[in-house]
């Protein structure tokens, strides 16, 4: 493998794409419609801002893929002994540097939009995510559920940061009652980052489940290490049926809405996958099919995202 490819697959060029495609529709079917076609204005986050507030977003991001296999490094010489990259392609020096590079960059830049949207909220909880990516790689990702919580918020963080940087602080109000584009991305924010809070956490149990074996050996207390597989089936369970049912009163509020092609995808498309997550979750017993559930959520969180699309012929 090329250092080159190495370093993509070090990073998780795949992930950083799904991130890139979720910030690019939100901001541009939510967040320009939004103040387009209620205020006949333009969002506080131009698009070169919000082209800045991107990168910044995949090197933070990036650099948490880094620092995570960097100490997950024996575990992953167990659990996944063909993907590693740390101390194979690339030294732990040179992951390490990379690691602080990217993160130092992508607060620059951050603090670079920040200053341009008198906002240095965003800057704060964006230098709260990387202090948050990396002790989920040393101390929280060993704990019992702490560490499936912070990534499945950082994971809602990636959609709720483009609300934040539309407040204006100067109004008095970090959200007007007379702001009405501001009220429908925030409510937009809260479904979205809600969905994918839920649907990582689902995902996050399940690769404990998968790395079982792995984290077992080097000490971990994860949530199938520490209650059981099966209690932990139990609890994705539980999970998924409360997305089942939030999802189903979101199609049923379409219909009445008469947003017939959105309560169409969610029955055709959401709603079945997790009914087959649901039983494949049952059936599994090997990490090849734990494997294949992680695989399927993860496809459920890009076709949730991708609604959006969807959202945005209706409104």
């Amino acid at each position: 493998m090329s250092k080159l490819g190495a370093f993509l697959q070090l990073i998780r060029i795949k992930n950083l794409l799904f991130i890139a495609l979720t910030q690019v529709l939100f901001y541009q079917l939510i967040i320009r419609s939004s103040y387009e076609r209620l205020l006949n204005t333009h969002p506080l986050l131009s698009y070169n801002l919000f082209h800045s507030m991107l990168v910044a977003s995949l090197f933070i991001a990036g650099a948490g893929y880094i620092i995570n296999d960097y100490f997950d490094l024996n575990i992953d010489k167990i659990n996944k002994p063909d993907k590693l990259i740390v101390d194979r392609n690339i030294s732990r020096r040179w992951a390490m540097m990379w690691h602080f590079m990217l993160s130092i960059a992508g607060l620059i830049i951050t603090a670079y939009v920040s200053i341009q949207l008198n906002n240095f909220l965003l800057f704060l909880l964006n230098g709260i995510a990387v202090i948050l990516l990396w002790f989920y790689s040393t101390t929280f990702k060993k704990k019992l559920l702490s560490g499936n919580i912070i990534i499945s918020l950082l994971t809602a963080w990636v959609i709720f940061m483009l609300f934040v940087c539309e407040i204006n602080w100067k109004s008095g109000s970090w959200m007007p009652s007379s702001h009405l584009a501001l009220i429908n991305i925030y409510k937009l924010a809260i479904l979205y980052g809600g969905f994918a809070f839920m649907v990582s956490l689902v995902r996050e149990v399940i690769k404990d489940m998968e790395d079982e074996m792995g984290d077992r050996k080097y000490g971990c207390r994860t949530m199938p290490i520490a209650w059981g597989i099966h209690a932990s089936k139990v609890f994705v369970s539980v999970w998924l049926i409360v997305l089942f049912g939030a999802l189903s009163a979101i199609m049923v509020y379409a219909l009445f809405s008469r947003w017939y092609l959105i309560s169409l995808f969610i029955a055709s498309t959401l709603l079945l996958m997790l009914i087959s997550i649901f039983l494949n979750l049952k059936k599994a017993v090997s990490i090849e099919d734990y494997t294949k559930l992680s695989q399927q959520v993860k496809l459920l969180m890009l076709m949730g995202i991708l609604s959006m699309i969807l959202y945005h012929y209706y409104y």
